[in-house]
């Protein structure tokens, strides 16, 4: 045995790199506050598409693995590591409570010398600044030496290429010994360790990553609309775009950008510019139009229509993203409440989701005036629309 590990959070980021540190024979406590979920990870049964039940029982079978929604494992872990959400409040502005309830929780029974990783997303100088004091004021009555690290998470679900295993990790330490500690722990599964020289380096990249992407799905969501009117299909003009060998990268339109991190990462970056008055306008001129999207769509609807009263539309894909059944920050929600602010009959199919807000997915049939295409997973059967006007948010005429 390599030595005792706890994760804290048990969702897209902490049972893949829970299992993945089983694997190469650490004794790991995936801990997790969902009871529910909890017994289903005990019971053998993943709850992410990316994972195969069978993988987990296997790491269960070893002894290696197992879950709980107590912190108590921490007192063995030589390595605890917080992999909770860190989404934003209804005021957009960044929510750390789910952090700093963990932190808070794992601190009062940490054991001497043992290595603390937060992999949450977060804003520059929030490890050092809120993290490590709030770690410092708990633990110093126990006169404990500990260790911390910063190691933002890059997992993308249903990513059949780059995964927890040949994805760069992006390693730094409050101190040297503290980042020689993680990237000795990471490199076991990890094939590539990218130490970063600071704290904020490593924070502040993991929110570039994500802004990045963030603003040029903006850039091509308003391209998009400038190609329906001209009458071009837009991803052809992309595919055209994509054949040069240099200086370009293809992201695609959609009704608009959803996910635990594109939409939610780049305004931790955006308040924290705010906050030094370094403002990032290109963040909130991207957020503006992403916001935006929706209602573009449900403008066309209505142009389709003539009148969205009484209409029965369908709404096929609600997951942020294909062949996942996640709907965090998704656009269907906007979409589909304006279109019903409009006095349209909305229904919406996802094969993954099955249910969401307290409503249940329908099948795809020929019973609509309208379809609009917001997400396609591969399973997905357009021909039972039949003759169903079709609106395709992701670009196509």
């Amino acid at each position: 045995m390599l030595g005792n590990v706890s994760v804290i959070g048990q969702g897209y980021v902490g049972l893949p790199l829970a299992l993945a540190s089983a694997k190469v024979g650490f004794n790991v406590t995936g801990i997790d506050s969902n009871n529910e979920l909890v017994e289903k990870l005990n019971k053998g049964r993943s709850t992410i598409k990316d994972i195969l039940s069978s993988t987990l029982q296997e790491v269960i079978l070893s002894g290696n693995y197992s879950a709980s929604n107590s912190y108590d494992s921490v007192a063995n872990a030589n390595i605890v590591i917080v992999c909770v959400p860190t989404p934003l409040n209804s005021s957009k502005k960044p929510d750390l409570s789910y952090l700093e309830s963990a932190v808070v929780s794992l601190t009062t029974l940490v054991k001497e010398n043992a290595l603390i990783i937060i992999e949450s997303t977060v804003a520059p100088e929030t490890t050092r600044k809120i993290v490590l004091p709030l770690i410092k004021n708990l633990i110093e009555p126990q006169n404990k030496t500990f260790h911390l690290a910063f190691s933002p998470e890059r997992i993308d679900p249903a990513n059949q290429k780059w995964n927890i295993f040949n994805t760069p990790k992006l390693v730094a330490g409050l101190t040297e010994l503290s980042c020689e500690m993680a990237c000795t722990f990471y490199s076991s599964f990890v094939n590539n360790i990218i130490k970063c020289n600071s704290l904020e380096i490593a924070e502040t990249a993991k929110l570039l990553e994500n802004s990045f992407r963030f603003i040029n799905i903006s850039f091509v969501n308003q391209i998009s609309m400038f190609c329906s009117k001209l009458g071009i299909d837009i991803n052809e003009v992309i595919s055209a775009a994509s054949t040069k060998p240099y200086g370009f990268m293809s992201f695609y339109p959609s009704a608009g950008v959803g996910g635990h991190c594109i939409p939610v990462d780049p305004l931790y970056l955006s308040d924290k510019a705010r906050e030094i008055g370094s403002v990032l306008t290109f963040i909130d001129l991207a957020e503006g139009t992403n916001e935006a999207m929706p209602l573009y769509f449900v403008e066309k609807a209505a142009n389709k229509l003539g009148d969205l009263r009484n209409k029965n539309i369908l709404v096929v894909g609600v997951a942020y993203k294909p062949n996942v059944s996640d709907v965090r920050e998704t656009p269907a929600k906007q979409l589909i409440s304006q279109l019903r602010s409009r006095g349209a009959h909305v229904f919406w199919h996802d094969e993954l989701v099955v249910e969401w807000n307290g409503e249940t997915s329908v099948n795809i049939s020929e019973d609509y005036d309208l379809a609009i295409l917001l997400t396609l997973h591969d399973s997905c059967d357009l021909t039972q629309l039949g003759d169903v006007p079709v609106l395709n948010t992701r670009g196509s005429l």
